[in-house]
């Protein structure tokens, strides 16, 4: 009896061992192959967020820095992303790179859709900051407030009152209406 159950441990030992050796065979060129691919998109992806970076550091002045790191960490998710993908095709999983992508499609979805509004301020800020006519130190009357800007962001401006109170107001709410004043006359700009 022990001796069945000794031998049926050994067989049993050995077929694994055997079908594990066999599996690793199959697998091997396909692994290989991720690691390949893995090792030349690091390098591809890091040399285009390089360029990405050094072309909207041409485009916007060092003072929206902001807006370069958001276009580039964008990038940066979207390329490591489509990575992961195909790097599960490469290596046999497609049924699975079609199902976190889809996945992914819903997630995204549900995600701008909660986050709308912060998304709006974040367009807007890049339109505020890139517009000419709108700078901080320019006095200013958006719809709650006029003063004089003391900063732009991404999300807000912050606003010195004329009582002297910092105010902050969401970019939407600023990009759509604001007027300037000049010194001797007034000059409207809506964007």
């Amino acid at each position: 009896m022990l001796q069945s159950v000794t031998r049926f441990l050994v067989e049993t030992l050995e077929r694994t061992l055997v079908e594990f050796g066999t599996a690793v065979r199959g697998a091997a060129p396909k692994v290989l192959t991720g690691f390949v691919f893995v090792g030349l998109a690091y390098v591809s992806i890091k040399v285009i967020l390089y360029v990405l970076r050094s072309v909207l550091d041409g485009i916007y002045p060092e003072e929206q820095d902001l807006v370069v790191d958001l276009g580039v960490a964008i990038a940066s998710v979207f390329l490591w992303f489509g990575t992961a993908l195909a790097l599960l095709s490469i290596v046999g999983m497609e049924e699975i790179a079609a199902s976190l992508g889809t996945v992914a499609g819903f997630i995204a979805l549900g995600v701008s859709y909660a986050l709308s509004n912060m998304i709006a301020d974040t367009v807007a800020g890049v339109y505020l900051l890139r517009d000419p006519d709108f700078n901080p130190g320019d006095r200013v009357k958006s719809d709650p407030v006029t003063g004089t800007v003391t900063s732009i962001e991404l999300r807000k401006t912050r606003f010195e009152s004329d009582e002297g109170d910092t105010v902050v107001v969401a970019n939407r709410d600023v990009e759509k209406k604001w007027t300037t004043y000049n010194e001797t006359a007034t000059t409207t700009d809506a964007t």
